[in-house]
């Protein structure tokens, strides 16, 4: 049954509190990790009786069996930031497949404590899944997402999943978009003689469309005379790499490997341009680090990607599984230095509107506030806060 949002913690809580940010701390939890990461990173010097951010490692880096013990060695954690008074609440970041019954488990342990949670859901594929589960555990998804005293979510769709299909009240549910920090590298200076660079970023799998990039620089008519393409993530590293052979692309296409975040934002510094043409997202970090940097996107319009861009404005839109549309969205964009210009200058602009890492760290802030109690942590300012209010 759904049960009413946790009471906050006192405001006469000790000193030396801390706010638990639980995902798999390691690059293994891809985009959901770089949030957290990104959270911890743009907290400011909290005032005294503020708690800080802490990470709360729930998978490790390992085999997904081995991730049981780390489990439950955060669970022990929980249980002795309780004891100790120090623990304001918990940040639970979740996904689907394993990461919803790891997430659950937190989220159980939290509400056996008497610790408040907030919820932050970050996979589109959780809607998928979820259908695919057998009808007693979708009513045990139902009654953990009853659970939180909020649940965070990346934009329509999945609001409208999560009060719709998993049932939890329209009061306790927030959308809050995510944010990037600033670039960290100038970006290069391109001229009409220069090689034309596209980045590709995130992990090498069918669903995120590397197969149909591959493809579609092979397509009838595409000018690859001034082209580098960079593959820049994990994944079948090896088994694309054979692809691009045997497609005879091997020449221009370069696998970076997994980046971390610092070569990441060399790479896109360097690019014209991000293809991203998945089949499913939610809203990927790494078009917000486009935005940031001013590269164009050349992505699909999938999960909340189009209720933040716009074909033609802020990006290139390309449907996924078609190779044709990704060559030609590349070359639209290649080809045509106003658009492009026009797409780098729309696309910095809406990231300084929507998706500065200060204006996130703002709304989140805020949610912590409001569950955490008053020794939740503090926005950076107050202007910004007025803009984090939807």
């Amino acid at each position: 049954m759904p049960t009413e949002p946790l009471a906050p913690p006192a405001a006469s809580a000790p000193a030396g509190r801390y706010i638990f940010i639980a995902c798999p701390w390691t690059p293994v939890g891809g985009g959901m990790f770089k949030v957290a990461e990104y959270l911890i990173q743009g907290q400011e010097a909290p005032s005294p009786n503020a708690p800080t951010l802490r990470p709360l490692d729930t998978r490790g880096g390992g085999w997904a069996l081995a991730s049981f013990w780390v489990l439950l060695m955060a669970l022990v954690r929980l249980v002795r930031g309780r004891l100790s008074g120090q623990l304001a609440g918990v940040h639970v970041n979740m996904a689907e497949r394993l990461s919803l019954f790891r997430k659950s488990a937190v989220i159980l342990a939290c509400r056996a404590l008497g610790t408040p949670v907030v919820l932050h859901l970050h996979a589109a594929q959780l809607q998928a899944f979820y259908r695919q589960l057998p009808r007693p555990l979708r009513a045990w998804t139902r009654w953990v997402f009853s659970l939180p005293a909020c649940c965070l979510v990346l934009g329509s769709a999945a609001q409208n999943f999560v009060t719709g299909e998993l049932r939890v009240p329209p009061s306790r549910v927030k959308i809050i978009i995510n944010g990037v920090p600033e670039p960290a590298h100038a970006r290069r200076t391109a001229s009409a003689s220069t090689v034309q660079r596209v980045l590709f970023l995130g992990n090498l799998s069918e669903r995120k469309g590397v197969s149909d990039l591959l493809h579609a620089l092979v397509q009838p008519g595409f000018d690859r005379s001034r082209l580098q393409v960079t593959l820049a993530g994990g994944g079948d590293v090896a088994g694309y790499q054979a692809l691009a052979r045997q497609l005879g692309v091997h020449g221009f296409v370069h696998f970076a490997g997994w980046s971390d975040q610092h070569a990441a934002a060399r790479l896109m510094a360097q690019a014209d341009a991000l293809v991203l043409p998945s089949y499913d997202e939610g809203l990927p970090l790494v078009i917000l680090e486009a935005l940031a940097n001013g590269v164009a996107v050349v992505c699909s319009p999938v999960g909340e990607i189009p209720s933040v861009l716009q074909d033609g404005v802020t990006a290139c839109f390309v449907q996924p599984g078609d190779a044709a549309s990704i060559a030609t969205g590349l070359q639209r964009v290649l080809q045509s230095p106003a658009l492009r210009r026009a797409l780098e200058r729309n696309g910095r602009a809406l990231y300084e509107a929507q998706f500065s890492l200060t204006r996130f760290c703002a709304s989140v802030g805020q949610v912590h506030q409001r569950h955490f109690g008053p020794a939740g942590p503090a926005v950076h300012d107050s202007a910004s806060a007025q803009k984090a209010s939807p």
